[in-house]
């Protein structure tokens, strides 16, 4: 699927817009995801913390149950944005998260912020010889 310009904007918007519902009382940093799966559906998660910290979620991870209760299979590319200026990518956690609904090397990870998209990689570049369920088959 070609990420064009008007659908990058598209998830970039989508990405900011799902910041507005994060639950981020204690970091006060807000995170929004959009995944975009195999069929062009745009998915929406937001960073939840809790009191107790090791309980909350991050952004990636509520976009792709989004996605997979919608019925997407794949995902094909996710935007990941933050407050800025620091460019912000998907921690260790939903690297490994987003490798299990994706091909690696296709999936498009891309940071952005209020001010625009900073960055983009492929998930094999930021987490590279990962571990995935084709290494459970036996």
């Amino acid at each position: 699927m070609e990420l064009t310009q008007d659908l990058l904007d598209r998830l970039l918007g989508e990405s900011l817009r799902a910041r507005e519902f994060s639950h981020s009382p204690y970091s006060k940093y807000k995170v929004g995801a959009a995944v975009l799966d195999e069929q062009g559906r745009i998915h929406l998660g937001a960073n939840i913390e809790n009191a107790s910290y090791p309980q909350g979620w991050c952004a990636e991870p509520s976009a792709l149950t989004a996605m997979l209760m919608a019925g997407g299979k794949r995902a094909v590319a996710v935007l990941v944005t933050g407050p800025g200026p620091d460019i912000i990518t998907p921690c260790g956690g939903c690297r490994q998260k987003l490798r299990e609904f994706s091909v690696p090397e296709e999936l498009v990870i891309i940071s952005g912020d209020p001010g625009g998209i900073r960055q983009r990689w492929t998930l094999a570049e930021l987490l590279p010889y990962s571990f995935g369920p084709e290494h459970l088959k036996t």
